[in-house]
């Protein structure tokens, strides 16, 4: 049965970290002019939807989702006049724009959190106190054992209160009381300020970790996350997303994701299906694919049958109740070149079959800025070159822990974990500073890019970035790369990822065959398909029309085939 049509389905987002896109002052910081100034280069690309990090009001200890003013500019990204003008050019461009939404936490200085400090009647119970302990010697212990996803306790002690308040990212991050009516109701009228100011929706950020146990209890501590069990999907979740759909969301014909750590198939249907109150929901088990033991900060291997394992299950587990989303990169994951690829020998091919991975799948495909380039992680050499608090947290903690006594000690897991690498500014042309600013940029710019920029691939026709504007406008032209089944043909095959999407029509079933290699090795094999002609309708190497049936693989060759009976 054909899934029910919906625009944000037909969708290719594009994902812009406005730090790092685009300069138009030169003080080293991308700004909203610096986007309106490259809207053409995206609109170009053939994407639908862009999705922006956040351009709130904010002192940037975590590069803008420490939100001061939910209903301000930051000043180094530009005015709320810069802010109208490029959703006016967005919507020109024939393009729709999603915000960030991070509303479980907010700054330690938004005027809530000041006012709540200071134990103010109307704010006293805006975010989440308590007080502490003592241990057997006499010293002060937080109210509980959860741990911050940053490292280190989730609980702060302030001052000024006199009690520890609850924060499950940075310290300068308190999580907001969302068992407070009052909370609820300022989010959900600050969700339809914007709205009403014309925007197409809202990714939302850590979504399901709102609600929290009743009581506070210690959380397991040999889990990964400690305390996750007692804050991720808790008791009032579902009521929470339910009461902001019914209020404000469904009052618009918008497009709503939720980033969920700990998402699983069965979560997502609650969350994002037919009845559930959001679209979308990313979740981010194939990103851990890489860790060693479930230990994030580790580097281990990865197997491609792993992988499948987890794409058929959440293509199947969705098929009849729900929506994927299908991404490799984001703000917070490393470079998928450098992860899933090969970014020395292969660059331009493991990018491109990354590309035809996420554009093939049955789901809502997700581009993060300079992954259409095949862009790769940069060398973080020295901390000071660290700007990501969460890596310069987590290497301080694995010096501890370790008893290593100097960064290089930890510099390869660092380097190649830290979210800094999907930082670096975009890389427009081979001028200084990859053209991203005519100052010192706030963040190194990774030196490859003489050899990978926007400008030479805009150029070449067998460039990544042109492979991906036709995979794009291939999705768009087929409704079978949309709505179509999705079969798996050789789920345990240790290289080779084989699978089909078809789609009855009023004029029979159309087949579309996908044939990725993630192997750099080449390899003839079999495949279990049937079918009476073929065509092939993209590679990423040059190709006469092969059968495929029987293919020989090159390394990273990516196939896309049309099947006719």
């Amino acid at each position: 049965m054909t899934a029910e049509r919906a625009w944000w389905k037909e969708a290719v987002v594009y994902q812009i970290y406005p730090r790092s896109f685009n300069d138009s002052d030169g003080d080293g910081v991308g700004d909203l002019q610096g986007i309106i100034e490259r809207l053409d280069y995206v609109a170009d690309l053939g994407v639908d939807v862009i999705w922006l990090n956040p351009v709130y009001d904010s002192p940037q200890n975590d590069n803008g989702y420490d939100i001061s003013d939910y209903r301000a500019i930051y000043d180094e990204f530009g005015t709320m006049a810069d802010w109208e003008a490029l959703l006016e050019e967005v919507h020109e461009r024939g393009m729709r724009l999603v915000m960030d939404l991070v509303v479980n936490h907010t700054s330690d200085q938004h005027e809530w959190f000041e006012k709540s400090r200071q134990r103010d009647p109307e704010y006293e119970d805006y975010y989440i106190w308590r007080e502490g302990g003592t241990n057997e010697d006499g010293e002060p212990t937080p109210p509980n054992n959860w741990e911050s996803f940053f490292g280190g306790s989730a609980w702060e002690y302030d001052e000024a209160r006199g009690e520890y308040y609850l924060h499950l990212y940075d310290t300068s991050q308190p999580d907001l009381n969302w068992r407070n009516d009052a909370v609820r109701q300022d989010i959900f009228d600050t969700i339809e300020w914007w709205l009403e100011k014309g925007i197409d929706g809202f990714r939302m950020d850590v979504i399901n970790l709102l609600s929290k146990a009743e009581g506070l209890p210690d959380g397991d501590p040999d889990s990964e996350w400690v305390g996750s069990e007692h804050f991720i999907d808790g008791p009032e979740m579902l009521s929470y997303l339910d009461a902001m759909d019914e209020q404000v969301l469904s009052n618009y014909d918008v497009m709503t994701v939720g980033e969920m750590p700990q998402l699983t198939v069965e979560s997502a249907r609650e969350y994002a299906g037919a009845e559930g109150p959001l679209d979308m929901a990313f979740h981010f088990q194939h990103t851990k694919l890489d860790y060693a033991d479930g230990e994030r900060w580790s580097v281990g291997d990865w197997s491609l049958p792993d992988l499948k394992r987890i794409i058929d299950r959440w293509q199947d587990g969705l098929a009849a109740d729900g929506w994927n989303t299908l991404y490799w990169e984001n703000h917070d994951q490393p470079r998928s070149v450098s992860r899933y690829g090969d970014p020395e020998d292969y660059r331009p091919e493991s990018a491109k079959l990354l590309g035809t991975f996420i554009l093939t799948l049955r789901g809502t495909p997700y581009i993060y800025q300079g992954q259409e380039l095949g862009m790769t992680n940069a060398d973080w050499d020295t901390m000071d070159d660290l700007r990501d608090v969460d890596a310069i947290n987590h290497a301080r903690e694995l010096l501890d822990r370790e008893g290593f006594d100097d960064y290089d000690d930890v510099k390869d897991v660092v380097g190649y974990r830290t979210r800094d690498n999907a930082r670096t500014p975009m890389q427009w042309d081979d001028s200084e500073n990859a053209g991203f600013t005519d100052g010192d940029p706030w963040i190194q710019v990774n030196p490859n890019y003489r050899e990978i920029n926007a400008a030479d691939q805009q150029a070449d026709t067998d460039s990544v970035y042109n492979y991906y504007r036709r995979l794009i406008q291939l999705r768009s032209d087929r409704d079978v790369l949309v709505y179509g089944d999705y079969t798996d043909l050789r789920p345990d095959h240790e290289t080779v990822f084989a699978f089909t999407r078809s789609l009855a029509t009023d004029s029979g079933t159309e087949r579309l065959l996908v044939v990725l290699h993630f192997d750099d090795a080449a390899e003839t094999f079999d495949l279990p398909v049937e079918y009476a002609d073929s065509t092939l309708l993209e590679c990423n190497y040059d190709h006469d029309d092969p059968d495929p049936g029987t293919v020989t693989l090159a390394p990273y060759e990516a196939r896309v085939y049309e099947l006719f009976d």
